[in-house]
């Protein structure tokens, strides 16, 4: 279901974005939350779930880490095995198939594990506002050095490979685990294991809220553009029951939806974000 005059992301849209939509005209935006996703890292369910924190996943999977040493620098991952990326994790070889960075799959995982690991070192955190630069060279920038193994956008050929690899991890969005779950398990993050019940209330830390944009101008001008926000903001599409939800999506709570869909009807102008 695509609209030309839809705008889609799978993350909010940032400030930097809305000023620059607002320096080309279009300064009435409408935001359209429609529900939640999950990236997870899973394993075959010959192997037991890994329990990992986002700060193992930075340290097993960026390119460059803060020196073990201690010195406040990056140094190429020297970490080959999760043990000595963590004592308390398996002395197994870290391979992760992932997505490429051409994926949104990929920059979710980017933004919600790899930044999130880089700010439990302070110095990192720091950059974020003294060097941006230089701090997304290092949150974002993932080794290439064959522990990582892009394994392009095709999750069915990554369950295979996990199937036969029980060492291996595959990252993708949490709908595929839930169609997979006879032969692969989420590892815990930070805790929690990806359940829909744990990305709903938001207890898993690696999951997104999906959001599309509607210029207010087009609506009720552009053909197609009212009905499109009618029948995804409709019970039958973004429900509990609905499709959506059949395609992995995970509802917003009841009283959720109740305010964006009254937000909508409103046409409730996007005016500041965070």
């Amino acid at each position: 279901m695509e609209h030309p005059d839809i705008t889609n992301a799978s993350r909010r849209i940032k400030q930097s974005e809305y000023e620059t939509c607002a320096a080309n005209g279009v300064k009435e935006i409408v935001e359209v939350k429609i529900g939640y996703d999950g990236i997870v890292l899973a394993s075959s369910k010959k192997a037991a779930p890994l329990k990992l924190t986002r700060k193992d996943i930075f340290l097993a999977l960026a390119k460059d880490v803060p020196d073990p040493n201690g010195d406040e620098k990056v140094v190429p991952n020297p970490y080959k095995t999760w043990k000595e990326v963590n004592p308390a994790l398996p002395d197994k070889s870290i391979e992760v198939l992932g997505p490429p960075p051409t994926s949104g799959t990929r920059d979710a995982f980017t933004e919600l594990a790899m930044e999130d690991g880089a700010n439990h070192f302070a110095w990192i955190k720091a950059l974020s506002k003294a060097d941006k630069k230089k701090y997304q060279a290092i949150a974002h920038s993932v080794r290439e050095d064959g522990a990582y193994i892009e394994a392009g956008e095709n999750d069915n050929l990554i369950v295979q490979k996990l199937e036969a690899n029980p060492n291996a991890l595959g990252i993708f969005g949490f709908s595929f685990l839930d169609q997979n779950t006879d032969k692969i398990h989420g590892s815990y993050v930070d805790g929690v294991q990806p359940t829909f019940e744990a990305i709903a209330d938001g207890k898993y830390s690696l999951s997104r809220p999906l959001f599309f944009y509607v210029k207010k101008a087009h609506v009720g001008v552009i053909p197609g553009i009212q009905e499109y926000l009618n029948e995804f903001t409709s019970e039958k599409a973004w429900g509990a029951d609905g499709y959506l939800a059949e395609k992995g999506m995970i509802p917003m709570p009841d009283a959720e939806r109740q305010q964006y869909r009254a937000a909508i009807e409103k046409m409730q102008i996007l005016m500041s974000l965070k």
